[in-house]
C-alpha cells in the first residue's frame, strides 16, 4: 500500500465561501491526490433571525439556496475533475446545534442533494454509498460541537480532528480554538470520545473558505490505500486506515501485531511497530494507551549528522506585503540527485464570511501553484504568496526536497533574480536568508539541511499488559516547526 494525501472538507464560492470552483480544482490538483469540494447545504435548527443575527442567518440561507440552484452543475464539474488525475468525492455539509456539524461524502458521482434533521437522516435519504464526518468537534454540545451521545461509527468511520478551527484532540493539544465561534470544550474532544468507548479513525481537512483545498498548515488527511483510485481511497476511509496532519506530509506506518491503524484485533500480547519519516526536525513521538503516554521518543537525542545518504532541503517563500507576489524558483543538483519534491502552497487565510472584510468573490483563489521535478538533477516551481497576516499567522509557502548525496553535493538555487550556491555540508551548518528588496520585503529562506538520521525513525515496542476490555493505542508526532500528525488508533480487545 501507499500513502495518499487529500482534503475532504473545504469551501469556495459554490455556497457562501469565496473563490470559483474552477480555481479550487486547480489548486487541489497542484498538491493533492484526492479532494471533496464541500458546499454548505442546510441548518435544520438554525437560530431565529434577529437584528444581531441577521447577517449570519442571511448569508447561510443565501448560501444554501445557491448550492441547491446549481447542484447538478457543481456535481458534474467535480465529476469531470475526477478524470484529470485527481480523485474526487461528492459532498456537502449539515450544520446542527443538536448533533454538531457534519459533512456528507460519497464516491457516487450522481449523489443527490437531500435534506435531513440529522446525519442518519442524510445517509438514509441519499440512497448512495456515503459516510458523514463530524468536524470542529470541540465546540460545546448544543453549540455545533459534537454530541458523543448521538455519534455512530457505523456511518462515521472517521472524525476530523484538525482544521483551521484548531485541534480537537485534547484540552492540552497545540492549536487551541480561536475562531469567533469560541473556545474548545474538553467534554467534546477526541480523548473524551475514545474514553467513552467510541471507535473511529482520524482525519484532518482545511475547512478553508476561500477555494484553496490543501492550504498549507490548515489540515490534511492521509490514507493508506492500494492505489490512487476512488475505490481504494474510499475503502481506506471506511476502514479508518487514515491519519491527520496539520500541514507537513509526515509519513507514518503504525500497526499492532500486523494490524494497521484504524484496525481492530484481540489478545494480551501486543507488538507495536511504527515507521516515521518527518519533513522537519523531530520534536517528539508519543505512543498513547487509553489516552496515557507509554513511550516518548525525544527528537533532541537525534542530532547526529551524516556524511553521505539522504537529506531534506526546505525552501520557504513569502513575507513582505499583502499583495500577491510571484515566485519563480529553480533548483539544480550536481554530485547528487533529487529523490522527491513536496509542495506546501497556501491560500489567503479566510475561514468564514465577515461584515468587516471584502474579497474578490471569484478570483481570490487565482493563485499560482505548480512544482515539478524535471529530472534527477533539476526542478522548477512557480507560486504566489502574500504577506503574513500577523506574527502568529504565517502565509508563507514552501517546497521540501529530498536529496541523495554527500557533504560535497552542490545545490544551485535561483529565486526570481537572486542566485545562491551551497554544498550540503554548508547547509548542515547554516541555512540562507535573502530579502528581495531593501525594506519590508518579500524574502525566501533556505532552511538548514536535515540529514536522514534526524527524520527517519523505526521501532518495535512490546506491551503485554491489558488494562480494560478494549485498549486503545494511538500515536502523535510533532516536529520542531509545530507541524503535527495524529495517528488513528488500533483497538485491541483483551477478553478481560
Amino acid at each position: 500500500m501507499d500513502i495518499y494525501w487529500g482534503d475532504l472538507h473545504n469551501h469556495c464560492g459554490i455556497t457562501y465561501g469565496f473563490g470559483c470552483l474552477e480555481n479550487a480544482i486547480e489548486r487541489a490538483k497542484s498538491q493533492l491526490d484526492f479532494c471533496a469540494f464541500t458546499g454548505h447545504a442546510m441548518w435544520p435548527d438554525m437560530y431565529e433571525k434577529r437584528p444581531e443575527t441577521e447577517f449570519v442567518v442571511n448569508f447561510h440561507e443565501e448560501g444554501f439556496k445557491k448550492l441547491k440552484d446549481h447542484w447538478t452543475d457543481i456535481r458534474n464539474r467535480v465529476k469531470r475533475a475526477g478524470k484529470e488525475g485527481l480523485v474526487t468525492f461528492q459532498g456537502y455539509e449539515l450544520h446542527s446545534s443538536q448533533y454538531g456539524d457534519y459533512h456528507l461524502l460519497s464516491p457516487a458521482d450522481d449523489l443527490p442533494l437531500v435534506y435531513g434533521e440529522s446525519p442518519k437522516d442524510l445517509i438514509k435519504a441519499c440512497q448512495r454509498d456515503a459516510i458523514v464526518i463530524p468536524h470542529h468537534i470541540g465546540y460545546p454540545k448544543g453549540y455545533r460541537g459534537i454530541n458523543w451521545d448521538e455519534f455512530d461509527s457505523s456511518i462515521s468511520p472517521v472524525v476530523e480532528v484538525f482544521s483551521k478551527h484548531g485541534c480537537g484532540m485534547s484540552e492540552e493539544a497545540d492549536y487551541p480554538y480561536y475562531h469567533n465561534m469560541g473556545p474548545r470544550d474538553g467534554r467534546n474532544l477526541i480523548y473524551e470520545g475514545l474514553k467513552r468507548g467510541k471507535q473511529f479513525g482520524f482525519v484532518a481537512s482545511t475547512d478553508h473558505h476561500a477555494g484553496f483545498p490543501g492550504s498549507y498548515g490548515d489540515g490534511m488527511a492521509a490514507v493508506w490505500a492500494e492505489g490512487k483510485t476512488k475505490e481504494s481511497i474510499w475503502g481506506a476511509l471506511k476502514a479508518g486506515r487514515t491519519y491527520a496532519v496539520t500541514g507537513d506530509r509526515i509519513h507514518c506506518q503504525f500497526d499492532i501485531n500486523g494490524i494497521p491503524m484504524g484496525g481492530k484485533t484481540e489478545g494480551s500480547k501486543r507488538v507495536l511497530h511504527w515507521n516515521v519519516k518527518t519533513e522537519y526536525g523531530l520534536d517528539k513521538i508519543v505512543v498513547y494507551k487509553n489516552g496515557k503516554p507509554i513511550y516518548v521518543e525525544n527528537g533532541e537525542l537525534h542530532k547526529k549528522n551524516i556524511s553521505r545518504g539522504r537529506y531534506k532541503i526546505r525552501i520557504e517563500m513569502g513575507w513582505g506585503k499583502q499583495d500577491l507576489y510571484r515566485w519563480s524558483g529553480k533548483l539544480g543538483v550536481t554530485g547528487g540527485s533529487i529523490v522527491s519534491l513536496h509542495p506546501y502552497f497556501r491560500g489567503r487565510s479566510v475561514l468564514a464570511p465577515s461584515q468587516d472584510e471584502c474579497y474578490d468573490v471569484d478570483q481570490i483563489n487565482d493563485i499560482a501553484t505548480s512544482a515539478l521535478v524535471l529530472d534527477g538533477s533539476s526542478a522548477e516551481w512557480i507560486c504566489d504568496t502574500v504577506g503574513n497576516k500577523s506574527t502568529l499567522h504565517p502565509s508563507t509557502s514552501s517546497i521540501v526536497f529530498e536529496i541523495e548525496g554527500n557533504l560535497n553535493t552542490k545545490l544551485y538555487f535561483k529565486m526570481n533574480q537572486k542566485d545562491y550556491r551551497a554544498s550540503i555540508g554548508d547547509l548542515l551548518e547554516y541555512g540562507y536568508v535573502c530579502e528581495m528588496e531593501y525594506y519590508h520585503s518579500q524574502a525566501f529562506k533556505i532552511h538548514p539541511a536535515l540529514p536522514c538520521s534526524r527524520y527517519q525513525f523505526e521501532m518495535e515496542l512490546e506491551d503485554n499488559h491489558p488494562e480494560q476490555l478494549c485498549d486503545v493505542y494511538h500515536m502523535e508526532i510533532s516536529q520542531k516547526n509545530r507541524q503535527w500528525a495524529y495517528i488513528s488508533p488500533v483497538y485491541v480487545r483483551t477478553g478481560l
